[in-house]
């Protein structure tokens, strides 16, 4: 199988070439990794692993998914290696970006009001109808600006074309709550803290302000009559993985976190307790799914929103970001329709592929899926997390065996795709540098503009052969660089430290 690497031109890694096998946005790197001493990497992975566990930077995960026994809260690894991307790639990969989100909301927008994807029929009435996904009390609502989904993060992959040029593709978009970026913003602290010179050498545009631009977002959502909105971080609690996230980003913007239990619902309007009494509010960025929401509306038995909340959002009185039923849009069924969907409401050609994909609830599909299992990548179309999916090529022949009786019993439960070489990235492992596959979450905010900041989260799967880059499955993460447009990087004067050792670099 053709392989690319994001730094060497060929693989298997041969080191000390002089830069012969090295790309160009890497060479500096290159050349500054080689003056540094044998121990170095691994003295500053101690480092960051300090920081890292000082500050509490942790996910947590839970039961079944504990499957090492390492207790519910983890450092997700950290990776001294950045993963570079030059300034003409990431130009691309914006325009592809904003286009695909821009599609994506009036998709929604759609679903919930005209249905006229339906009417063409480029999208059946059941898939949309029979979804779980799917929210029909947000039928005829409208919403600040027709935004549903005001932060997406785009799952984007690369791998080699039939010539061996690394080629993007979407994933999978995320467009309820999605995660991650606490992380991006951390990585990159700790990155400019252990390699000052590094940040010296290469024009790298900045990430710290993706904070100000969520708040500018998130406010730009708020109902039309209000002048000075109130901003609230909602979180399900401690116990949530991604629960650093939640109050490192109520932090940074400077809005309140809160739970369930601190909202109550008076008069058609929101209000948080407070100790100086009850404070409207009237932006809820949601860190819990729809089912959770509301329990007068959704699960009756969930303590962790607000009831009565639905009504109000219904009424125009509060905004929910993401919005209610968002997830109609990032369902696994409906990915295979994004590439129309552009076509359809925008009339452009997509710039960002999908990954060819399967749809296993069309018997033709089916059967071909079926004969070749041992092939594909086989996903359930609401999994998340890496779960409820086959791997054909890295499982044996009773899993393939016990995922065909589960495709057989419920087809439109899956889609399948083919198992892509994903790229992969210079990784420091116990055994010194070795490829190892990534791939990467950028952030795409929408409010008055659709914008984002350079770069997103680059996830790493550490585990050598592995495609699952997925934190709870032992994945880790990269700081991603993208290099400003028109600026060239300036090499940097050799240093008097010896050549990284070889047992370093193999």
């Amino acid at each position: 199988m053709v392989k690319f690497d994001e730094m060497y031109t060929r693989l298997p890694y041969e080191f000390f070439t002089h830069g012969a096998q090295i790309r160009d946005h890497y060479k500096i790197y290159d050349e500054w990794l080689a003056r540094q001493p044998g121990d170095m990497m691994a003295k500053r992975r101690e480092e960051a692993e300090m920081i890292f566990r000082r500050v509490g930077i942790t996910f947590a995960v839970y039961g079944a998914k504990d499957e090492d026994g390492s207790g519910t809260e983890r450092l997700i690894p950290f990776d001294l290696i950045p993963r570079i991307i030059p300034a003409h790639e990431w130009a691309a990969l914006e325009r592809g970006l904003v286009q695909r989100v821009t599609a994506l909301n009036r998709f929604l927008h759609d679903v919930y009001h005209d249905q006229e994807i339906i009417k063409a029929g480029l999208i059946e009435a059941d898939q949309i109808a029979r979804n779980a996904q799917f929210r029909p009390q947000m039928v005829g609502v409208d919403v600040p600006n027709q935004i549903y989904s005001h932060i997406a993060g785009v799952d984007i992959v690369r791998a080699p074309d039939a010539q061996g040029n690394g080629e993007y593709y979407v994933l999978e978009d995320n467009l309820r709550v999605p995660s991650g970026v606490s992380y991006m913003l951390e990585d990159r602290k700790m990155m400019m803290r252990l390699f000052p010179d590094l940040f010296n050498a290469h024009h790298v545009a900045p990430v710290a302000h993706y904070p100000d631009l969520l708040l500018e977002t998130l406010r730009a959502s708020s109902p039309p009559a209000t002048a000075d909105p109130t901003v609230v971080v909602l979180t399900p609690g401690m116990y949530n993985s991604a629960y650093f996230e939640h109050a490192f980003l109520a932090q940074q913007m400077g809005v309140e976190l809160v739970e369930g239990q601190d909202l109550f619902v008076k008069d058609n309007f929101v209000y948080m307790r407070t100790t100086r009494g009850p404070m409207r509010v009237d932006v809820i960025y949601r860190r819990v799914d729809d089912d959770f929401l509301d329990p007068l509306v959704f699960r009756p038995k969930s303590t962790l929103g607000c009831a009565g909340l639905l009504e109000v959002y219904r009424a125009g009185n509060v905004s929910i970001c993401n919005g209610v039923g968002t997830g109609i849009a990032d369902d696994k069924s409906i990915y295979p329709h994004v590439p129309q969907m552009i076509e359809f409401y925008l009339g452009e050609k997509p710039i960002l592929n999908n990954v060819p994909t399967h749809i296993c609830r069309r018997p033709d599909d089916l059967k071909y899926v079926l004969a070749h299992l041992k092939d594909l990548v086989v996903k359930e179309v609401h999994g998340a997390g890496g779960y409820g999916m086959l791997v054909g090529p890295a499982s044996t022949k009773a899993e393939i065996e016990e995922f065909r009786q589960a495709l057989l019993a419920n087809p439109g439960g899956y889609i399948a795709q083919p198992t892509l070489s994903l790229s992969s990235c210079p990784t420091f492992v116990e055994s010194g540098i070795a490829p190892r596959h990534i791939d990467l979450r950028p952030f795409v905010l929408s409010g008055k503009e659709v914008q984002m900041v350079p770069g997103g989260l680059t996830r790493v799967a550490l585990k050598e052969g592995s495609l699952v880059v997925n934190s709870s499955q032992g994945g880790g993460t990269k700081d991603t660089w993208v290099l400003e447009m028109g600026a060239r990087p300036v090499a940097q004067a050799p240093s008097q430290s010896q050549s990284q050792s070889s047992a370093a670099r193999s």
